[in-house]
């Protein structure tokens, strides 16, 4: 573990702190922690996971967290973002609870000097996070918001069925690193960054246009997650589930990609939302990209205000 945090490639005021995790097959494996202080002193604060081909850029959500009084951690997962080194595979485990050390890591940190704190991921971290969150049960936890959460296999049929499942299951031990066929448009990339049709600006090595490769053992692994989210969790803290209100698929780019869910299926989100726990409140925002807080403009309005009035209504008034 490094003695301090540096500053980020975000700039200053943003840092970052490298947690050293040992070693894995493919060599050594790291986390690292990026840190934006509230503007007061604070014991509250706020972790957040990223998804798939992704990482921590998202410097207005940060901020609208700290605006209200919230210390606000991201982590970069193993193998993702400014975690990734060149020996390894991007984004690749055979079991999310290679995870579990991570957030470990992060938490234990976190929970040095804050007493309170909102546990937030987006998509497939939407799927990591909360099985960790169920199995650590941690005391500090106040709430949990989720954006878009891959609760659920998209996509082919022959995924979802049993048959497919116990084929996957039997390619993902014996051939782990074998690639699953799969076409990605690089339309939502497209439509998030700068450069092309977008207004956020990312490290497209990082995040990637085309995504990453997805291997079997990695897919295996999602889809054990995803049975355990239908089996049923026990998070008892309030939960917010925010998606898209509606899915598309387009051919082309369009006004589509711009207000819609490209990558996952909202119908299963909503599906399974309610397996979290005890208390879950779930809202479907009409004009939302997959993930939601980088959606145009006056829709991301309406997304920080429902986060507001939860955030009012379970977390601080609890």
């Amino acid at each position: 573990m490094t003695d301090a945090f540096d500053t980020d490639v975000l700039g200053a005021p943003y840092t970052q702190q490298t947690l050293d995790l040992g070693t894995d097959s493919e060599g050594e494996v790291v986390v690292t922690l990026v840190h934006l202080p509230a503007t007061e002193p604070t014991g509250r604060a706020v972790l957040h996971v990223h998804g798939f081909a992704d990482y921590f850029f998202h410097t207005e959500y940060a901020e609208w967290w700290a605006a209200r009084g919230y210390d606000f951690y991201a982590v970069d997962l193993r193998k993702y973002g400014r975690s990734l080194r060149e020996h390894q595979t991007p984004n690749y485990v055979d079991d999310l609870e290679e995870y579990y050390e991570d957030l470990d890591a992060a938490w234990a940190v976190i929970t040095e000097d804050h007493t309170s704190v909102v546990a937030t991921a987006h998509s497939t971290g939407g799927l990591t996070l909360p099985l960790w969150l169920n199995d650590r049960q941690p005391s500090e936890l106040a709430g949990v918001l989720l954006n878009s959460p891959w609760l659920d296999m998209q996509g082919a049929a022959w995924l979802r069925s049993l048959p497919g499942r116990a084929a996957l299951d039997q390619i993902g031990v014996r051939q782990p690193r074998r690639v699953i066929p799969r076409t990605v448009s690089g339309y939502y990339t497209r439509s998030l960054h700068r450069d092309h049709d977008g207004e956020f600006d990312f490290n497209l090595e990082w995040k990637p246009m085309q995504s990453w490769p997805v291997y079997a053992g990695w897919l295996r692994a999602v889809r054990q997650g995803h049975s355990k989210i239908h089996r049923g969790l026990d998070i008892a803290a309030p939960t917010l589930v925010l998606s898209s209100s509606r899915t598309a698929f387009p051919a082309e780019m369009g006004d589509d990609v711009h207000n819609s869910d490209v990558v996952l299926d909202v119908r299963q989100i909503r599906r399974w939302a309610s397996s979290l726990g005890p208390h879950v409140t779930s809202i479907g925002i009409e004009g939302a990209r997959h993930d939601v807080v980088l959606s145009l403009p006056h829709v991301r309005a309406q997304v920080y205000a429902e986060m507001d009035r939860w955030l009012a209504a379970y977390v601080e008034d609890s």
